[in-house]
């Protein structure tokens, strides 16, 4: 795809600017290690995604840490350093996912005018996901969206300016699920390609299920 169009799927449809927040800041507890340093293929999970959306048509990347925030540091360093991820750390990352959605949005809501939450250890989400929900969700005109897979809502989800008071207020280990159950009948689900499965990695078990698909 040209530069041209790449500008013209990100920002000419509304004249907007799209920002993703990439969310890494969780303790892992299920999972009894640090998954976002896991290996997938061949490098650690948080690198695996930061490159999918640096390859996705987003303005801004921005990647919000806590714990194990050195380490990763370290990784994004070592196996994918590059100028547009901006690293934030959420000190306040153990009250749960609603400080880490705060924390990326209070990098970017003077700036961009939509915010795409991107799950870092959701390993269905790559590039073509990401403009897939961005292509549709800026054609629909609406300011509340999200890829539906198999009948359902999944990740990624994004959000206008408009629901950005409404982010700030969540309190706790929630994202935008409040939001879509208030405002579903003006959401724009985008459908994504009968290739897509949604696949977390939660626990050991997800863990070794991934490598016995050798998935992605």
């Amino acid at each position: 795809m040209t530069h041209e169009l790449i500008e013209l799927s990100s920002r000419g449809l509304r004249g907007s600017v799209v920002a993703g927040i990439i969310l890494a800041a969780g303790t892992s507890s299920r999972m009894g290690v640090s998954k976002q340093l896991l290996p997938i293929g061949g490098v650690p999970l948080i690198c695996h995604m930061v490159s999918q959306v640096l390859s996705s048509h987003l303005d801004r990347v921005v990647m919000v840490l806590g714990h194990d925030a050195e380490k990763m540091k370290r990784a994004l360093l070592d196996y994918c350093p590059h100028p547009r991820i901006e690293v934030v750390v959420n000190p306040e990352y153990p009250k749960g996912m609603a400080s880490s959605i705060k924390r990326g949005l209070k990098v970017v809501q003077d700036d961009c005018d939509h915010v795409m939450i991107i799950l870092a250890d959701m390993l269905h989400i790559d590039a073509r996901l990401i403009n897939i929900l961005l292509k549709g969700y800026l054609k629909s005109g609406r300011d509340l969206g999200a890829i539906r897979i198999q009948a359902r809502r999944s990740h990624p989800v994004i959000f206008s300016r408009r629901f950005y008071p409404e982010l700030q207020r969540l309190e706790g280990d929630v994202g935008g699920r409040s939001i879509f159950e208030q405002y579903a009948h003006e959401a724009c689900f985008i459908d994504a390609p009968p290739t897509y499965r949604e696949m977390d990695l939660d626990t050991p078990e997800d863990y070794r299920r991934y490598q016995s698909l050798n998935w992605k």
